[in-house]
């Protein structure tokens, strides 16, 4: 009996991975998932297995180029009851105008090629997979999907680099990678947990040969460990993740490497198979960490992941919940620490100490009073904070921290500018009302995160 299907294809550097999925917008099933392997270095496999996980298809094939590689899925699904009515392509880079998934047309692919010097090493072979499957099948619709789409909406400040802004009009910003990935979490989170996880505070993480972490709010990409190209953020197969510029100053200027040179380095020998000597992947390091070179790669690359993961978090204000994209290479040897937003700390009201001069939101500067002194403080997320004049004596030097507390409960803690002034911000308290403003003694610590 003939099956329609839509066909899902990932044209990597030495690779082209598909799936089969039923075309139900709602209920779409996973009918068979396959790659063929090994493009262009050799004996090659084909392989397939069924939406159950059993074995159709595994054959040694030798292809030349991922347009023979299109050929024998096409080849292959011909001897099927599938019937392709659509395919859907995953396209690494969609420029500053490609903000969501497009129909393929001949205005669209040459505005494709134009980006190819932002991802050298991914569009062709894009590309690639596009006009072979054009050339058998010209009826066929193509739908590009986006891996830079879904953080197009980042805010400004994440996607500016330091450059001089005479480079912005050359596109050079930071768009983020891994977005279909981080898409499909988010609409896992919302199909299981609901709406109020899927809106929260989330850091989302890909782990694979190409590796990533994004901070997501709202269900929006806000920041990510990836950048200009796929090279930044975190350590990855064979790429270093973030690396100084410095660095490639030097291996061009002092040891004349030439540019060809340099992106093979920074593409194909680099990350964990560069720190270990032995391999690209995390599974094999694991297994051999009892040799110092592997168990370095390792710690380098938890790490790292730690260090992003922190990063991310900051940048959310805090953190809900982990992430982690499903069907990735495992890491099974890292253990973030937890982190998210500070507890609010109890602490006892005889450890807050004079009032000095407060300013809240609409209100004129207090008076100063000796003791605990109750101040009104409208919540107001136009008005980030209150301003108050250090106590008297406050130096540099000083060891003393601004409380905000309701009760016996710290809302907010922070010392800024001593010497001239301390700020507590109080856009985020709870509710407006009546709350203690003061400074202690850092020798009590009662603000200390848990």
């Amino acid at each position: 009996m003939v099956e329609e299907a839509i066909i899902v294809i990932n044209c990597g550097s030495s690779s082209v991975k598909f799936a089969l999925f039923s075309p139900e917008f709602e209920s779409s099933v996973r009918i068979a998932r396959g790659a063929v392997e090994r493009i262009g270095i050799g004996a090659g496999r084909f392989s397939v297995l069924d939406g159950s996980g059993a074995t159709i298809l595994d054959e040694t094939l030798e292809v030349e180029s991922h347009a023979d590689a299109i050929d024998a899925l096409l080849d292959w699904l011909q001897g099927t009851q599938y019937v392709p009515v659509s395919v859907g392509h995953r396209i690494v880079h969609g420029g500053e105008e490609c903000d969501c998934s497009l129909i393929i047309t001949s205005d669209l692919e040459d505005r494709l090629s134009r980006l190819i010097p932002l991802a050298p090493l991914h569009l062709p072979h894009n590309l690639t997979g596009i006009k072979a499957v054009k050339l058998r099948c010209p009826e066929l619709p193509q739908v590009a999907c986006f891996d830079t789409a879904f953080h197009h909406g980042l805010p400004r400040v994440a996607q500016l680099t330091g450059l001089p802004r005479r480079f912005d009009d050359d596109s050079i910003r930071r768009f983020g990678f891994h977005g279909l990935s981080y898409e499909y979490v988010v609409e896992q989170v919302r199909r299981w947990q609901g709406d109020e996880a899927a809106d929260g505070k989330i850091v989302a993480a890909h782990l694979g040969n190409g590796a990533s972490m994004t901070a997501i709010k709202g269900g929006r990409s806000i920041e990510t460990s990836m950048g200009f190209s796929t090279l930044a953020g975190l350590p990855m197969g064979t790429r270093p993740g973030d690396l100084d510029p410095g660095a490639v100053l030097y291996l061009l200027m002092e040891k004349n490497l030439t540019p060809a040179e340099l992106q093979h380095i920074l593409y194909r020998e680099s990350g964990l198979l560069g720190r270990s000597g032995l391999s690209r992947n995390m599974r094999d390091l694991l297994a051999q960490q009892d040799l110092p070179e592997a168990a370095e790669a390792i710690e380098f690359f938890c790490h790292h992941a730690r260090r992003h993961l922190a990063a991310q978090t900051a940048s959310l204000g805090g953190l809900d919940r982990r992430e982690v994209q499903p069907g990735c290479e495992a890491v099974e040897g890292l253990t973030a620490p937890r982190l998210g937003e500070s507890h609010l700390v109890r602490m006892p009201p005889e450890h807050i100490a004079a009032v000095h001069d407060a300013i809240g939101p609409g209100r004129k500067r207090g008076t100063a009073e000796e003791g605990p002194h109750d101040v009104g403080l409208e919540r107001d997320d136009k008005v980030p904070a209150t301003v108050c004049e250090a106590p008297k004596g406050c130096t540099d030097a000083c060891d003393c921290c601004l409380v905000v507390a309701s009760g016996d409960r710290v809302l907010r803690s922070g010392c800024r500018d001593h010497g001239r002034r301390l700020i507590v911000h109080i856009a985020s308290l709870p509710d407006a009302g009546s709350y203690r403003l003061g400074h202690i003694d850092r020798a009590h610590r009662p603000w200390a995160r848990r």
